[in-house]
């Protein structure tokens, strides 16, 4: 499934500040991989998605997004070229409707032309009953839909997701893993996940990259988190 390299970090360092919590973290990310980035609470798992989406300056090394230096481009640049950002808490407009926050999503990926509803639909039918109804009053699960399709409408080349479990009512998170792998294989997308449910990395993930302390300390895959100790090391479970 993975192809070409899509995105490169080389010896990134960021933080906040002058205190430094990412650390010469280097990786890259093949097209159409899901990549989850894994960890304890605490040691840079969101301020790496914050810097390679922009809303972290880096303060050194290199992001590499299709063989060019993201390093001084805006985030809004960055989304408009196709990085696509659901944050942790989702970031939707919670006193806007569903429909508006859905056409909020033109803003990624520089194609607002290609913007597709239906295809967005074919994902979460539920989002199509409810257009007009106030994201705010949606549940957890149903939020994090829209979050998710409010992305896709601007038609992203990777998709970068923050704790999309958190609020998230068990039996709905491998839903969520499967829409994800779905997405990866019909849309070609590209995911970089943080995460620390276990079910969600391991019904959506290829390969997981584990951080500590702002750098990488292991990859291993999915399944070896069967082992309860491999888990307690790396999760915060």
């Amino acid at each position: 499934m993975a192809g070409r390299t899509l995105l490169n970090v080389n010896k990134l360092r960021s933080g906040y500040g002058n205190v430094a919590v990412i650390n010469g973290l280097s990786f890259d990310v093949k097209e159409g991989e899901i990549v989850a980035i894994v960890g304890r609470n605490g040691v840079g798992k969101t301020t790496l998605l914050k810097t390679l989406i922009g809303e972290l300056p880096c303060q050194g090394g290199d992001i590499e997004f299709r063989g060019r230096s993201m390093n001084a481009v805006p985030a809004a640049e960055r989304a408009q070229l196709g990085i696509g950002y659901v944050p942790q808490g989702r970031g939707l407009f919670t006193g806007l409707s569903v429909e508006d926050n859905l056409r909020l999503g033109k803003l990624v990926g520089g194609r607002p032309k290609e913007m597709n509803f239906d295809r967005v639909y074919g994902f979460f039918p539920i989002l199509k009953t409810r257009l007009s109804q106030i994201a705010g009053t949606m549940s957890g699960g149903q939020q994090q839909q829209l979050s998710i399709g409010r992305i896709l409408i601007g038609n992203p080349s990777i998709m970068l997701l923050d704790e999309p479990s958190e609020g998230i009512q068990p039996n709905i998170v491998q839903e969520i893993g499967e829409i994800i792998r779905r997405i990866r294989t019909e849309e070609k997308l590209t995911v970089i996940i943080v995460e620390q449910n276990l079910d969600l990395i391991q019904a959506s993930a290829d390969r997981c990259i584990v951080i500590d302390k702002g750098a990488i300390v292991d990859e291993i895959l999915p399944s070896d988190l069967d082992d309860p100790e491999i888990a307690r090391k790396y999760l915060a479970i």
